[in-house]
């Protein structure tokens, strides 16, 4: 198991600011940066082209296996190809959906990500982070917020192909899909880590999230030294 004074794990459902947050606290403390839901998302799309459904699990697995990733805060590129906006759409967010909730291709692709950890502190965010990927790690953050703020921000938001026109109930219920899926499945579910800290950013300006975040990693930092 990774070094548990690597990892600073941040979850939380879709529209919750795990992205923005996680590469802003990543850009302070200078140190590495995992999404792990971009790397779900760019197995779907890589299993798209390569002609499989998105519910074949040893298929998908062998994309998973199989994948060279190149992956920070600006770009995702699965095997050459720079993917970064094309698996920032609503088709790719319900593939993706569909794929992490195979069992095989979650084995692949959290070892993959255990891997990752083992070069040096870095934040990794996600929805199982916390609780199966590193369940030992330093600081557990769980972000959330009130379903009608996380649809509202989705809306506005241009890196997942959507845009100030969107129309919000769609949105509101795309959300509503993905959270059911995401806290339901069998394998890996979405849910709150017992030692977790929990911070509602309903109405909360990111730079106060993200000061809350390091204050909390700070924190078990000095302690780490004691």
């Amino acid at each position: 198991m990774t070094n548990k004074s690597n990892v600073i794990a941040i979850d939380g459902p879709s529209g919750a600011g795990k992205g923005t947050v996680s590469r802003a606290v990543a850009k302070t403390l200078d140190c590495g940066y995992l999404d792990t839901g971009a790397m779900y998302r760019a197995v779907a799309w890589r299993t798209q082209q390569d002609g499989y459904a998105f519910d074949d699990d040893e298929a998908v697995a062998g994309v998973a296996a199989r994948a060279v990733f190149v992956l920070n805060e600006a770009r995702v590129i699965i095997d050459g190809h720079d993917v970064t906006v094309a698996i920032r759409t609503g088709e790719m967010d319900k593939a993706a959906a569909t794929v992490a909730r195979l069992p095989r291709v979650r084995e692949v692709l959290v070892a993959q990500q255990r891997a990752y950890a083992e070069k040096g502190i870095v934040v990794v965010e996600g929805r199982d982070i916390g609780t199966v990927v590193f369940p030992d790690a330093m600081v557990k953050i769980y972000l959330d917020a009130a379903p009608s703020e996380r649809a509202a921000r989705r809306a506005k938001d241009p890196d997942h192909g959507f845009s100030e026109v969107s129309d919000l109930a769609e949105v509101a219920s795309a959300i509503a899909a993905r959270d059911h899926i995401d806290r339901t499945r069998e394998v890996s579910p979405l849910t709150l880590a017992s030692d977790a800290v929990l911070i509602d950013t309903t109405g909360v300006a990111v730079e106060d999230v993200v000061s809350r975040v390091l204050g909390v990693v700070r924190e078990k930092l000095k302690r780490a030294q004691h």
